[in-house]
């Protein structure tokens, strides 16, 4: 039954867009509490009734919130970084409305008091929501299976060991498994560690040039080849994060073509940055896996054109000043990325890779879908989380006005196109862009 007493808004002369069902229509949307009450072009044809609060939006686009499934932060251990609440306004200023942290903070998200203390931080904050992947490991240290079935139980979404591959073939068939009793789905960094270890760029002529250890594309290639080897052995579902390179979206490919349950990831830097952007010794260019070369960032495009990528995750790691400006060689490796998903993704709409409902299912619908979380849809009674978006306006990415405590991005004054005008949680608008 409706409840009368809970607030109602009126979403209206809005270009509705829903990934999910192909929706692409001009209309109106009502929301009632924390749910969409209904949608659609003749949905107040003799008018708004009274005591609805109504917000015209002029023609802009409305669709579903983003859901951003790769996420680090600096709570609890390292809050100098980010915290949930600083995190949660970047995030809602991005247009985004779920998050899924990864399990590397101090101490690692390996045991159900952890995943309370992210579930209850998250409700003092209440803006964005929160979910958590639980460890593959315990410690993410690659040996011991974490326990599955009370982590599931205590909201774990999905398990991995976050930043950190599972190296050993035998953890990594043993967590497939054991995921499996419970229908989750096991995140893997493919990247074997041996190969990668002490490199820092993508190796080629560009290492060589500036004098840097190299890390050949062939570190993540084996670990997917490994790794689907064990999927077939041990059934589950397995997903690969932040995929960088044509071979690796190859295999892949192959591999949902056998029926395997494969999915995979990519982030905004592996399709809109390469190696030179490096250029000489630029640390907020250095990330794990790498940047790569032309011929791999077209092929993460392509693989997002034709659906082998399923989702596009900001891969969001803060470094703050001191962690970034160093040597190269010394600085950590990673990029903010909450305020910067929405406009990349948009990019490949304008420059024609992908058309929009495509691009906005790999930031919406899709990640929530992998996930199980029941989000990322305009439907009756679907939860109203919603992003209100100029898709046309060209802007500078401004990385000091970002809400994020640390500012290590590499796109500092990219010129972008398209931009979230207003955040909807649970019916709340918890975010208006004030330009």
């Amino acid at each position: 039954m409706p409840n009368s007493n809970a607030p109602r808004v009126a979403y209206r002369n809005a270009r509705l867009l829903d990934p999910a069902s192909g929706l692409d229509q001009r209309g109106d949307l009502l929301t009632e509490g924390a749910k969409i009450a209904d949608f659609g072009p003749s949905l107040f044809a003799d008018g708004v009734p009274e005591g609805i609060e109504v917000v015209d939006l002029q023609g802009q686009c409305l669709a579903p919130g983003l859901v951003d499934m790769r996420v680090l932060i600096g709570e609890p251990g390292e809050e100098e970084k980010d915290t949930i609440k600083s995190a949660s306004r970047a995030a809602v200023a991005g247009g985004i409305t779920a998050v899924v942290l990864l399990p590397n903070t101090d101490p690692v998200t390996d045991e159900v008091a952890s995943l309370e203390f992210i579930a209850r931080r998250a409700r003092e904050v209440r803006l964005v929501k929160v979910f958590a992947y639980a460890a593959a490991t315990r410690g993410t240290e690659g040996n011991e299976i974490t326990e599955m079935g009370l982590l599931s139980r205590a909201g774990a979404v999905a398990f991995t060991d976050g930043t950190k591959a599972i190296a050993s073939a035998k953890a990594m068939r043993r967590a497939l498994s054991y995921a499996r009793t419970f229908d989750k789905l096991i995140v893997q960094h493919p990247e074997e560690p041996s190969l990668a270890s002490g490199g820092m760029m993508n190796s080629g002529e560009r290492a060589t040039r500036l004098g840097l250890v190299g890390i050949p594309r062939e570190a993540e290639i084996i670990m997917i080849e490994r790794d689907l080897r064990l999927l077939e052995l041990s059934g589950g579902r397995l997903h690969f994060a932040h995929v960088s390179t044509g071979e690796s979206v190859d295999l892949i490919r192959r591999a949902k073509a056998r029926g395997l349950k494969v999915t995979c990831d990519t982030a905004p830097h592996y399709f809109a940055l390469t190696e030179t952007d490096v250029g000489d010794y630029r640390t907020f260019a250095k990330v794990s896996p790498p940047l790569r070369g032309e011929m791999d960032r077209r092929a993460i495009v392509e693989g997002l054109a034709d659906g082998t990528i399923d989702a596009i995750a900001s891969d969001h790691t803060p470094q703050d000043q001191d962690q970034k400006r160093l040597p190269f060689a010394q600085a950590a490796c990673g990029v903010i990325g909450l305020e910067t998903l929405f406009p990349l993704t948009l990019e490949l709409v304008h420059k024609g890779a992908m058309p929009l409902l495509k691009a906005l299912a790999c930031v919406t619908v899709k990640p929530a879908e992998l996930l199980g979380l029941p989000l990322g849809r305009i439907a009756k009674g679907a939860p109203a989380d919603l992003i209100a978006f100029d898709l046309d306006v060209p802007w500078k990415v401004d990385v000091a006005a970002f809400k994020s405590k640390s500012k290590n991005s590499p796109f500092e004054d990219r010129p972008v196109q398209g931009r979230p005008l207003r955040t909807v949680v649970d019916g709340r608008t918890v975010w208006q862009f004030e330009g």
